[in-house]
């Protein structure tokens, strides 16, 4: 995991467990100061762990923290802010780490200011088109290649994708463009054959597959986690947590629509979890359009409405074929409409940055 330039060096915090609160140190407190401010913690039994950075100091407190008296801490000489964490997700909760995390997939960086769109067919179904739509979608600016061997179908019947022979067909197509490749899990059996994918994606499906998330933990490997089709945004930041508890940093969180009344389309994206879930956390947010409308004449304006509320990414579907596709080809683009998309994602995301600088 990388981080843009911060304002803060949290450089020990994702070793410190369940704080129940932080304390921020002024730039100008003594050693003495500092010294007997931690003599006075510890003799109320709190346990303390802390990072030094250029330009901040911050002590964590574990344990019986609700006799402190709040006011008192922030009267004392050493201490420039206060901050109790009543929120159950600690290491993924921004309290902890105000500036962005950004995520290294395979030299693509996501989150932080860079941009990341990943594009490429529902399922793999053949060497010809995967490599066409892997060759079409970098030649349109795609920088990791997404594409579906194990697919989860609502049927038993559906199709169920090409499992091993789909991940070897997207190991080749990487080889010829050199773009990552980001594909799904569906469980742990099948853990050892992805040891050689950059991005691993755990679909809506599996949000709260725990014992999945406790193993992808264990790994050095960024994760592409989806929210879940009913799951509330702390539920979905819970789950990452799971991840991001197990040592695993590197998580990518995934907006891709959610059931709502609504009928006239797949699922309603909510578009407003954005800006809560960046409010929340310090993971990159990227936006799945396909599936959020699962139709591909939606794809577009909502692709630039995740890029105006400050998503950092999209994952689009596209299909040299969509009428023949084997699984979700309505709502596929074709890499000419592709093209065409990111021909006006280009400058919105110009526009995008120069308002923010």
């Amino acid at each position: 995991m990388h981080t843009a330039k911060p304002r803060f060096l949290f450089c020990q915090i994702f070793l410190w467990g369940n704080l129940d609160m932080i304390l921020i140190l002024k730039k100008n407190a003594t050693k003495q100061q500092i010294d007997t401010l931690c003599h006075s913690l510890k003799s109320k039994g709190l346990s303390l762990h802390q990072s030094e950075g250029e330009q901040s100091h911050i002590i964590g407190l574990v344990g019986d923290t609700k006799s402190l008296d709040m006011d008192s801490l922030r009267a004392n000489p050493a201490v420039e802010e206060v901050r109790r964490i009543s929120e159950p997700y600690k290491k993924a909760n921004r309290k902890f780490h105000p500036q962005d995390t950004i995520v290294n997939c395979s030299g693509v960086l996501v989150g932080g200011g860079n941009f990341a769109v990943m594009a490429g067919p529902c399922s793999v179904e053949s060497p010809e088109q995967i490599t066409l739509v892997a060759q079409e979608v970098k030649k349109a600016g795609a920088s990791i290649l997404r594409g579906g061997a194990f697919k989860p179908r609502t049927s038993p019947y559906s199709f169920q994708g090409l499992r091993d022979d789909g991940l070897e067909l997207l190991r080749h197509a990487r080889s010829l463009t050199g773009q990552p490749i980001v594909t799904e899990i569906m469980n742990t059996e099948h853990l050892p054959l992805f040891e050689d994918v950059d991005v691993i994606q755990v679909g809506a499906r599996n949000m709260q597959n725990f014992e999945l998330l406790k193993e992808l933990g264990k790994l050095n490997k960024p994760i592409l986690l989806k929210r879940g089709l009913s799951a509330t945004l702390e539920e979905f930041v819970m789950s990452a947590e799971y991840i991001m508890a197990g040592g695993n940093e590197n998580v990518i969180l995934c907006e891709r629509g959610i059931r709502t009344f609504e009928t006239s389309m797949r699922n309603t994206l909510d578009i407003s979890a954005v800006p809560m879930l960046k409010k929340m956390s310090h993971l990159p947010v990227i936006i799945d359009p396909s599936h959020a409308a699962g139709l591909s004449w939606m794809v577009e304006p909502l692709a630039m409405a995740a890029i105006a509320a400050g998503a950092d990414g999209l994952m689009i579907e596209v299909h040299n074929d969509p009428a023949n596709a084997l699984s979700d080809g309505a709502q596929s683009l074709t890499p000419k409409q592709f093209s065409a998309l990111m021909q006006r994602v280009c400058p919105l995301l110009t526009l995008m940055e120069k308002q923010l600088n």
